[in-house]
């Protein structure tokens, strides 16, 4: 009996493209597009637009309760249908960036192995040493221009999360491609898997990541250092993100790394830029000069550093002298006043440390008090920053000594997620007779105070690292620097300024991130040309740049 010959699949026909998120248009295909690509009887018979095919995934999508679960259909659609994924986010921004980032994501990363579909970005483990450049030319994408890295041990305000902390890197570039318009295509996602340290992870039977120990010491260093390198080798026009790594880490890795190629890390830096532009707009809605303030820090970690840095370099563009600008920044942690005469301390903490002269200028010395409230009472400060992830750590009685000597109180609680929050902004509002303007770092609802509705801005780094990125990748900088950073700040707070609407957000819409980061990517690309680090083009030549770089997500005719 003879046999019958099968036809050899095509990649480029019937359901190869199906099969491709890149390609696939599910019932968008046109007929013509269905006879050339060989789909016929492969699909429904009716022809579906772009607009009907979010308004239907919308209602899938919100037809789920559950933010994880949302989440979870997102990821689907991602792994099915990119560009109607990345249409229906940039829509819907507001209502999804709380889902495919903080605060769903941090949820989506301790249960990362439980929920698991489909591989997306590399993973990078010991076992790669000797490797990791060969894994990376292995990718098969060979023109990344964007790498997002971590190494997992401080997701958000949740710790040690192994390999599950591909969330992060992952969400961050879904932010770069739906917010600046950066085509997925030159973004890669990587975990740097060294193992991890949470008991319940290595535990767990169904854990997917690099089962041993937290790898740390020179071990650690040197496998970092083979990444690197692999990055200048492989994706030499790159740049790179440092994301969720511990305090430590991540402000030794930014110092040693930064000028070696074109890097930064949005925990120190992004975090610094988005809380300076809060800390502009409040100062421009309660009519003062940031020159007049006193900042107090409430942790001493990664991003109080990071934000208290480019707060120095605001203040000396003003023209303040150093001292004055250590006067005016006082830093706690969980020993109390970070100061001198506590001996032995991180390497970090050094720089911003009062002298017993300095805490004498308060009236403070020894036995310093290690009480919110009666620090606040000898400081006076004007604006409070809490990073410490440390719930209620704000209390109504610390809320009130602000409010006591301050009319209009900056108060950031910005540890997210939002169970790690210092304090609610209701309680800020409460306690401060409505005067304080409020921000946070995951998102709230609106509060009514007597009477009067205040929207809550959330301090969120996706207002600031899309744009800094577009502007670093339009500009071919070969540093990012804090001047690229102060620059976002100022650029964003005009648009918070211009949004504000009497209603106190210091933040604007998450609807307007796409001019806003492409702002931001003008200016950043001014700020890399103007310091020699970037392209020699003049303004129109840039804003030629952007419009041809910026991605906007529609299916190919």
């Amino acid at each position: 009996m003879p046999t019958r010959e099968l036809a050899k699949p095509n990649p480029q026909r019937g359901e190869f493209v199906l099969h491709d998120p890149t390609l696939n248009k599910d019932a968008a295909f046109t007929r013509a597009e269905r006879h050339r690509l060989g789909l016929e009887g492969l699909l429904p018979p009716a022809v579906l637009t772009m607009q009907q095919q979010v308004a239907m995934t919308l209602g899938q999508i919100l037809a789920k309760s559950d933010p994880l679960e949302q989440y979870i259909g997102l990821i689907a659609l991602l792994d099915r249908n990119e560009t109607l994924f990345y249409r229906l986010l940039m829509e819907n921004l507001e209502r999804f960036t709380p889902v495919i980032y903080t605060p769903t994501v941090g949820l989506a990363c301790q249960k990362y192995s439980h929920i698991y579909r489909r591989p997306r970005g590399l993973f990078i483990t010991p076992d790669d040493r000797g490797e990791v450049a060969r894994r990376m030319r292995e990718f098969p994408r060979h023109d990344i221009r964007l790498i997002v890295v971590t190494d997992n041990e401080r997701i958000l305000g949740l710790g040690d999360q192994g390999m599950g902390g591909m969330g992060i890197p992952v969400g961050k570039l879904i932010l770069y491609s739906v917010g600046a318009g950066i085509h997925p295509s030159l973004c890669l996602p990587i975990s740097l898997d060294v193992g991890t340290d949470n008991a319940a992870l290595l535990e767990d039977p169904f854990y997917l990541g690099y089962r041993a120990r937290r790898l740390r010491g020179a071990e650690y260093d040197s496998l970092v250092e083979e990444f690197v390198e692999a990055v200048k080798s492989v994706f030499p026009n790159a740049l790179l993100q440092w994301e969720d790594f511990k305090k430590n880490n991540a402000l030794r890795l930014l110092e040693r790394y930064q000028l070696r190629l074109p890097s930064f890390n949005d925990d120190i830096q992004g975090t610094a830029a988005v809380t300076t532009a809060g800390v502009f707009s409040g100062l421009h809605l309660a009519g003062q000069k940031l020159r007049d303030q006193r900042i107090l820090f409430v942790g001493t970690g990664a991003a109080g550093i990071g934000i208290g840095n480019l707060v120095s370099a605001a203040c000396k563009a003003e023209g303040v002298s150093d001292v004055e600008i250590r006067r005016r920044k006082l830093f706690l942690d969980s020993g109390g006043i970070v100061h001198v005469g506590r001996g032995e301390m991180d390497p970090h903490k050094r720089s911003v440390a009062w002298t017993a002269e300095e805490l004498a200028v308060y009236g403070l010395k020894e036995p310093l008090p290690t009480k919110l409230e009666t620090i606040i009472e000898a400081f006076k400060p004007t604006v409070i920053i809490g990073t410490t992830g440390t719930p209620g750590e704000f209390t109504p009685g610390a809320i009130r000594a602000m409010a006591k000597h301050c009319d209009r109180p900056l108060i950031f609680p910005l540890s997210n997620p939002t169970s790690k929050t210092e304090c609610t902004p209701s309680e800020a509002l409460q306690n401060s007779d409505g005067r304080a303007l409020v921000a946070t770092g995951s998102p709230f609802e609106p509060v009514v105070y007597n009477g009067r509705k205040h929207v809550i801005g959330q301090c969120n780094n996706a207002f600031i690292f899309p744009g800094v990125g577009l502007g670093v990748l339009i500009s071919g900088a070969t540093r990012v620097t804090d001047s690229m950073f102060l620059a976002a700040a100022r650029t964003l707070a005009e648009f918070a300024v211009a949004d504000a609407g009497g209603t106190g957000s210091l933040f604007p819409s998450l609807s307007q991130l796409r001019d806003i980061s492409r702002a931001i990517g003008f200016k950043v690309a001014q700020v890399a040309r103007d310091e020699g680090t970037g392209r020699k083009l003049d303004d129109a030549s840039l804003e030629a740049a952007l419009e041809k770089f910026i991605w906007y997500p529609d299916y190919p005719l």
